[in-house]
């Protein structure tokens, strides 16, 4: 057969996709807008890795070069230091800067280098600053604004960040000294585990998205068929019929990839503005993989042209109609079992031999074996429709309705919800994975924030200062009680024994009786009391360093005698009857060891360098109580930080997958959800004269919805039912991958609950359509 035969019958079904008046458009426009939603994501997708790159990108450009130490001023160099707070859940980055010459480096992103006193900030940390949420930021930044920063100073354009001139870094507390911008640090890489768990998320992810593209191919089938038999009739034979079908739905995917390339633009430039799980990015940042590109281009219309032609196989398109020979023969399941098995068989092997510690999988394998076993899946679900709906009969109108339906057509109620089964498989698979890896990667901290909620540490001249520090936490808005210490260090007297290069030293602090019994067992105290707290080698020192140090009636120094040289030496002698005990976790879950004294047992004024140590209990009742803390903290020492107590730590790179991970669930979801709604109403469309006869015979609007509810409802709940089964298996041999027990058994109800929400949902959406096409003027025909 020549090419001129194949193009023009190529040509001929691609003008019958856009011919055919108002319903062949709208044919038409249903499959492009399936191909394209699902070529959209696919595009995101492809996205992924060039949106995280620059991201990395741009944080390695706007950092310090650290590379190299810069250890003398000079006329380029400058001091810095990173600042990061907290502002309503929201993470907000600052860089300040103190040019130590007359040519500092301009930093990325910025036109000038702030003056002390001004700050430069990001777009979206301006339009906080100026509207009324932004006012205890704004108390917290004691800075002017005096411009932008450009897109180079950001990894994100709904990052909050801001960078600030200032004259009170010292190289006592600056972060660090530079002199240039731009460098990169080598990436960790990720351990098995957080591998299977990118792969499994990408196929559990993107198969749903394939599904719903050969599911969107096959709309308007009834139609196309009857027009493939009327061409018969006019002379085309078999094998033409097929090659127009094969033009038609490859004018549909042609007009779906341009559909999805439009999505994907408008995503693009909406990527700026809208955030998922905290993530955002530039425009110009989405841009799609090229060799991931081409495949999607290049895959989605041969997938059209192959799944119209599959679906041919069972219809037998003759001059006078069409006789459809997949109603009489029930489905086969073998070829459904051989396919779960495949994959089970190529997951087997690789049960037992992931481990942590270990940097690199079998991706291919792993990916080949899930994605067999998912889809092994979709295609049991058929199988399962057909065999339970044949057997259903009786009751009410509005479900023998319903029944009768899917008993005519149960491929095309499978279809339907063929994605929620790959879709919900894998995220039960997923969650149990998340469940039982956590613990890997979530480590408990010991914190108690029962005790505390707050802690900081606030730099002073004196112990005055250090006491008004802590007066003004007390007195913040919101707090309910500090533990307050003025902490400083005491040194053993004298001149170095041998072997000694430098001398005994141990902390001190202190503080009110109350404050002193959370870092110490103390059996009593009151003020004038002296304690000497060992923590017995429990992550502080021995006690025999401490006893070097601090004993009863022993003196010590309270200035380091290898450096002082202040005329004689300011010493204190510890009271005879102080007493010994043993340390306790403090709320940080730290262990303090060292002398601690009341305030009438010390004049704390004679400490060096003492520093404010508070750790805060706050009232959940106050509205913003850690922004009122952070913005005294901020008031006392700009540079000083702000701990919140948590009792877990999530490691990062898990946070990190967890969070693409979640992104990519979400947006799967709302295809998934797009997905059946348009479904659902295509098939209403093409039932349009059926339920026009159905309400002209008498038939109630709300039974004809009731209908449509359990049409919806038994595929998709046979649907969950099989992919809690197909999940909680897959779930369970990618946890032996692992050597993992299962966590819980229940994983799969939240998963169930967005079914049955899903069901409500088309039925709500689908039902203004429906109420639309049972009227009269559906029974007119040509």
């Amino acid at each position: 057969m020549s090419m001129r035969t194949w193009a023009r019958d190529l040509t001929l079904g691609a003008r019958f996709a856009v011919t055919g008046g108002r319903g062949g458009w709208l044919r038409t426009a249903l499959t492009a807008t399936g191909i394209g939603l699902g070529v959209a994501l696919l595009l995101v997708a492809a996205s992924m890795p060039n949106m995280l790159f620059q991201r990395e990108v741009r944080e390695s450009a706007r950092a310090v070069d650290a590379s190299e130490l810069v250890e003398r001023p000079g006329p380029e160099t400058f001091l810095y230091a990173d600042q990061t707070t907290l502002y309503r859940g929201d993470t907000v980055t600052g860089l300040l800067l103190r040019p130590e010459g007359a040519s500092p480096p301009v930093p990325p992103g910025a036109a000038k280098v702030p003056a002390a006193g001004e700050m430069l900030v990001s777009p979206a940390l301006r339009e906080l600053l100026d509207s009324p949420d932004g006012a205890l930021l704004r108390e917290r930044l004691p800075y002017r604004v005096s411009g932008t920063l450009g897109d180079a100073a950001l990894i994100g354009p709904a990052e909050l960040r801001y960078v600030a001139g200032t004259d009170i870094l010292t190289t006592d507390n600056f972060t660090g000294r530079g002199e240039r911008y731009g460098w990169s640090v080598p990436g960790e890489p990720m351990n098995a585990f957080l591998l299977l768990l990118v792969v499994i998320a990408c196929v559990v992810l993107l198969l749903p998205v394939l599904v719903f593209i050969a599911t969107a191919v096959r709309f308007g089938g009834e139609q196309r068929d009857r027009r493939l038999a009327a061409l018969r009739l006019v002379g085309a034979d078999t094998a033409m019929t097929r090659r127009i079908a094969a033009g038609e739905s490859l004018a549909g995917a042609l007009l779906g990839l341009a559909v999805g390339a439009g999505f994907f633009a408008l995503a693009g430039q909406l990527a700026g503005t809208v955030q998922i799980w905290d993530v955002n990015a530039f425009p110009a940042d989405v841009s799609p993989v090229p060799w991931l590109a081409a495949v999607i281009v290049a895959a989605v219309p041969v997938s059209a042209v192959v799944v119209s032609l599959f679906a041919l196989r069972g219809v037998a398109i003759e001059p006078l109609g069409v006789v459809r020979t997949a109603t009489p023969r029930p489905r086969r399941l073998a070829w459904r079992l051989i396919l779960v098995l495949a994959g089970a068989a190529l997951l087997v092997p690789t049960v037992g031999r992931v481990r942590i510690e270990e940097t690199s999988i079998d991706a291919v394998g792993i990916a080949l074996g899930s994605t067999v076993a998912l889809v092994g899946l979709t295609t049991l679900l058929p199988w399962l429709v057909e065999a339970l709906v044949r057997r259903l009969r009786g009751g009410p109108v509005a479900w023998q309705l319903a029944t009768r339906r899917l008993q005519l057509s149960s491929g095309t109620a499978a279809r339907t919800v063929s994605g929620i089964v790959v879709a919900a498989a894998g995220a039960i698979a997923l969650q149990m994975l998340f469940q039982a890896m956590q613990n890997d990667f979530m480590r408990p901290t010991n914190m108690d924030t029962a005790r505390a909620q707050m802690e900081t540490k606030v730099a002073a001249r004196s112990s005055d200062d250090a006491r008004r520090a802590i007066d003004a936490l007390a007195g913040t808005k919101g707090v309910r009680s500090v533990v307050g210490t003025i902490e400083s260090n005491v040194w053993r007297p004298g001149p170095l024994r041998k072997g000694e290069d430098f001398a005994p030293i141990t902390s001190i602090a202190v503080g009110d009786c109350a404050s002193l019994k959370e870092f110490a067992r103390l059996p009593s105290c009151t003020d004038g009391d002296v304690f000497i707290v060992l923590a017995h080698g429990t992550e502080g020192p021995d006690d025999a360093w401490v006893a070097e140090t601090a004993k009863p009636g022993a003196a010590v120094a309270l200035r380091d005698p290898q450096g002082y040289a202040g005329g004689a030496m300011p010493t204190w002698r510890i009271p005879a009857s102080a007493r010994t005990v043993d340390a306790r976790l403090d709320p940080l879950g730290r262990v303090q060891f060292g002398v601690m004294a009341t305030p009438k047992a010390i004049d704390a004024t004679r400490l060096d360098a003492p520093e404010a140590g508070a750790m805060i209990r706050i009232d959940p009742a106050v509205p913003d109580a850690p922004e009122y803390v952070r913005n005294t903290v901020a008031g006392l020492d700009p540079l000083t930080r702000v701990q919140t107590l948590q009792d877990v730590e999530r490691d990062a790179q898990f946070s990190s997958v967890r969070t693409g991970i979640m992104i990519g669930a979400t947006l799967t979801m709302l295809l998934v959800a797009v997905s059946l709604l348009v479904t659902t109403l295509e098939q209403l469309r093409e039932r349009k004269r059926l339920l026009s006869s159905l309400v002209a015979f008498g038939t109630r609007r709300a039974t004809l919805g009731w209908s449509v509810l359990w049409q919806t409802a038994v595929p998709i709940v046979l649907g969950l039912a099989l992919s809690v089964a197909g999940g909680l298996a897959l779930g369970l041999v990618l946890l032996r991958m692992i050597g993992k027990q299962v966590e819980d058994w229940w994983v799969f109800l939240p998963v169930t609950g967005v079914g049955a929400a899903l069901i409500a949902l088309v039925t709500v959406l689908s039902l203004p359509l429906l109420l639309r096409l049972v009227r009269a003027d559906g029974l007119r025909t040509e």
